[in-house]
């Protein structure tokens, strides 16, 4: 009897080891590579011409403010009557009105019928602060540059956008070209800042005379070099959903009183449970979605190991699951996280507060809503002394858009004609852009920056040191150009 059993169980594992044999020999990737992916042709970019004109962009300190000063505003407006100056042709041949200080340009196209797309960046910046200065290699506003680089505030996020597309337009206009369909440009002046004002302002006007566009392009991801260990290429991520943002106050209520006389509970003490609980009980994840189409892209290209738990998800997903879980970057991808920001309590050390206050950020996956996130927490602290309140506005998840289209087909091939040899996929941006105004007129909304980055560059977005190498820009101008030059009606 033992024997059988002992039969039964080994026909049992060789069984499973064969079939896992064969998934993983069968598991191929998706290919998004256009089949006419070769038929681009390159244009010829005046390389020392946008290098100045990037290093000149920088000088311009436009550093979001809800509330934009005199001197701020001057920054911005000089800005805009610089493009105005650097760019004549667009000028010349665009229609141009504005939102606030964020301007919308039309470039009509030969085909009136057809649908338009739009394609965007900003020029806001985020803040250099004074006390952080002396450890940038060149000054934030100083547009410097050496033989490999241009530094600067905004060179990253979102100049490099801006300026790309305004010099591909110039060099085609200069050139006689007309684009097939009409395309329309938006440079937001408040992205950094939720983008109301700029983006959201501009969406309102356009969305009010019916114009729908057939997609729309923002910032949201880059090719990433050696940021995923163990892949023969660079991965160039098409980001096609964006997370949504809600920040909640937890707030734990007590009796108050002097510290001297602590009672068994304090409000302050509640709530340190409460915030224990919710990191240790994040929001349930899974590769679903845009972060399922974003690893069976890049996965078939791992090692052996890699390749085998994606191909039979079957029998290893929760091992795959726990282990991406595991990394700030991948955990980010595969749900909704869990940031607490900012506490708030008694304002004296010997006093007990009534109210202790936790101020926590979720960034919300395509998956979760506002509501379930919400209930979430508040079944996870399970403790009625504590109160779960929105704070400020929340954006939801942006809808998830086709990697099918033709959209995005004209990304990915602009995308290979300009970086070569790379791996394509889908993605998801985990971060905030001006996209979630975007979709609310474009059927479909990519999210993409024309550049390259490894391990070392993730921490100058937003930090020191920020810089854009000269060959990206090279590159930025290449892809914005096929883009333009790829538009069919």
């Amino acid at each position: 009897m033992t024997l059988r059993i002992l039969k039964i169980l080994g026909l049992a594992l060789a069984a499973l080891i064969l079939v896992i044999a064969v998934k993983t020999a069968l598991y191929k990737a998706p290919d998004y590579a256009p089949a006419d992916a070769a038929a681009m042709t390159p244009v010829t970019v005046d390389v020392d011409r946008i290098v100045a004109n990037m290093a000149e962009a920088v000088t311009y300190e436009t550093v979001a403010q809800h509330l934009v000063d005199p001197l701020a505003e001057g920054q911005f407006r000089g800005f805009l009557e610089w493009i105005e100056t650097t760019y004549p042709a667009v000028h010349s041949t665009m229609d141009r009105e504005m939102a606030n200080l964020t301007p919308i340009y039309k470039w009509t196209g030969k085909n009136a019928d057809a649908q338009p797309v739009l394609m965007t960046g900003h020029y806001d910046v985020v803040p250099a602060p004074e006390a952080e200065r002396e450890r940038w290699t060149h000054a934030p506003f100083a547009g410097e540059t050496d033989a490999e680089f241009v530094w600067g505030r905004g060179t990253i996020d979102d100049k490099i956008g801006v300026i790309g597309l305004l010099e591909a337009a110039e060099m085609l206009i200069a050139e006689g070209f007309q684009p097939e369909r009409t395309i329309y440009f938006i440079f937001g002046h408040d992205e950094e800042i939720g983008g109301a004002n700029g983006a959201g302002a501009a969406v309102e006007l356009l969305g009010s005379r019916g114009v729908q566009m057939a997609w729309s392009l923002d910032e949201g991801s880059m090719v990433l070099d050696d940021v995923l260990p163990g892949l023969p290429a660079p991965v160039a991520s098409i980001n096609v959903a964006e997370k949504g943002y809600v920040t909640l106050n937890i707030t734990a209520k007590a009796t108050g009183g002097h510290s001297s006389l602590p009672p068994s509970e304090t409000a302050v003490g509640s709530l340190a449970v409460a915030v224990e609980r919710l990191m240790a009980n994040p929001v349930p994840g899974g590769l679903t979605d845009a972060t399922a189409e974003f690893f069976d892209a890049v996965a078939p290209e791992f090692g052996m190991v890699q390749r085998v738990l994606f191909a039979n998800q079957w029998l290893f997903r929760p091992v795959l699951e726990g282990v991406l879980s595991g990394s700030g970057p991948t955990n980010a991808m595969m749900r909704t996280t869990t940031a607490p920001t900012m506490l708030q309590a008694s304002l004296t050390e010997n006093v007990l507060p009534t109210e202790a206050v936790a101020v926590v950020n979720f960034r919300i996956h395509p998956r979760d809503t506002v509501e379930s996130v919400i209930a979430h927490v508040e079944s996870v602290i399970d403790d009625p002394d504590v109160e779960v309140s929105v704070r400020g506005e929340p954006t939801l998840p942006s809808p998830v858009s086709s990697s099918e289209s033709e959209g995005f087909q004209l990304l990915a091939q602009a995308t290979l004609g300009a970086f070569g040899d790379v791996i394509l996929v889908p993605g998801l941006t985990v971060a905030g852009t001006d996209s979630k105004h975007f979709s609310k007129i474009s059927d479909d909304s990519y999210r993409f920056n024309p550049m390259t980055f490894g391990p070392d560059d993730l921490s100058r977005i937003h930090g020191i040191n920020e810089r854009v190498s000269i060959a990206d820009l090279e590159r930025a101008v290449q892809f914005y150009a096929q883009i333009m030059m790829g538009v069919d009606g």
